[in-house]
Formats: C-alpha cells, structure tokens, sequence
C-alpha cells in the first residue's frame, strides 16, 4: 500500500530523516514509536506529501509522490489523516466539518455527503453531538470527529499523526478504542504513537526510530517479546517503557 525507498529529507542543512526504507502492507497496522525528535512525525508526513523530500521515492497504492505529473490533491483524498491537534474548523458544525471535503474534492452533493458522514459520526459514538460546534465538544470528542471526517473521504489508508498526546489521561481511552476497532476491521494504518498499550494490542509491526533513521522494523512480538536481541537504543528505550 506505501513503499518507502532511501527516503531522506533536510531542513536546510539539517537531516531530519536519513535513507528511510519501508513498506506497509494493505491491512496492516503499523506503530512508528521512538524518542522525541527522532524523526517519526516528519516520516508519517511524507507519506501523502504534506512533508517534501529531497531523496528517494514514496508510492502509495503504485503512485509515486515525486512525480511530478501525480496529482497530489487527489492522492491525499484517498490518504486519511489524522493530526495531534485535530484542525477541525472552529467556525463550523460539526456536521459541516464532516461534509465539506467531501463535497470539495470528492464532487459529492450536499446530501450525499451528509449520509456519509453522519454514518461515520454515528460509528465513533456522537452522532448526537452532529449540530454542536468543535469549542463545544471535550478533546477526546473532537478528536473522534477528526477521525470521522478522515473515514468519510473513503481512504484507503489511515495515517495517525501523535493522534493521543494532545488529550487529558481520561480522553485517551475513547479514541483509542476507536483505532482498535477500524484495525479489527481490516483498515490499514500507520500510528505514530507514545501509546506502548495499543501498540502491543493492535500493531502487526514496529517501527522504531532515532536521530532521523529507522533502528528496528519487526513484528510486535519480536520487538516487545525479545528485547535483548534489539539494537542498544531500542533495548534502552524498552527498559525504561516497559518497566512502567
């Protein structure tokens, strides 16, 4: 589903992220963790171009990001993102932050795009917050909107960008559970997370990442199962999570 080959990027003459190489695979759910600073946000951000680069390829579902005949609108719409800060749109509904990507870029009718939705917000568990204004809703609530607004677009892949740390403790639980139930559901995706509970429980892989390199792809169970066989940084990282 995405292929990341050698992929490097720089902030001027900085390198925040070098000779990246991965591949997720339709259905899997895939948790990029590490220290901070270590790269993971700008990673997850290449992958549907909100982050350029400057080396290597990225494809997603066969088309290549760099190319410059890829029409890069079209191919986020099909990318789901959800960021730290939810960016929904303080002034609208939350029926109207439902509805106007899909109208926008999907050329859906108003109707149409409101069945969508509102199916999507009836399946994170608030369709009766559906007139309320983002301001009006608690963090894990608006969060779990951002979350619908990026299903009802149909995306083939789920990018979670640190989609927990902006929340109170209490908060957390709910949108988790709602990522735990599109991953049983079969939805790919890819989770930058501090989240060591969900990773263990959801993630087919571990993605662990320091200074802007990828130090450990493998299985959860490799990575939280044999921990002694990992590289010194992972191994140092595992000793002080796991010992909470």
């Amino acid at each position: 589903m995405i292929e990341l080959q050698n992929v490097s990027k720089w902030y001027s003459s900085f390198q925040v992220l070098t000779d990246c190489t991965t591949s997720i695979q339709k259905g899997e759910v895939v948790v990029i963790c590490g220290p901070s600073g270590s790269g993971k946000s700008t990673l997850i951000k290449t992958m549907n171009a909100l982050e350029p680069f400057q080396a290597g390829e990225i494809s997603v579902d066969g088309v290549k990001l760099h190319d410059p005949k890829t029409n890069l609108p079209k191919l986020r719409a099909r990318v789901g993102m959800v960021f730290q800060n939810f960016e929904l749109f303080p002034h609208l509904s939350i029926t109207e932050n439902l509805t106007l990507a899909q109208m926008k870029v999907l050329g859906r009718s108003i109707d149409e795009a409101k069945t969508h939705g509102l199916k999507y917000l009836e399946r994170v568990g608030l369709i009766a917050q559906k007139d309320k204004f983002p301001g009006q809703l608690s963090g894990g609530q608006q969060q779990r909107v951002a979350i619908a607004r990026a299903l009802s677009m149909d995306p083939i892949v789920m990018l979670f960008d640190e989609p927990t740390s902006a929340l109170d403790p209490e908060m957390v639980g709910e949108v988790l559970d709602v990522m735990v139930k599109l991953a049983d559901e079969g939805m790919t995706m890819c989770c930058v997370t501090h989240e060591m509970g969900f990773a263990r429980k959801v993630s087919n892989r571990v993605i662990f990442m320091d200074h802007g390199k990828i130090i450990e792809d493998c299985s959860k169970d490799e990575f939280f199962g044999n921990p002694d066989v990992r590289s010194p940084r992972a191994k140092d990282f595992l000793s002080k999570i796991l010992a909470h």
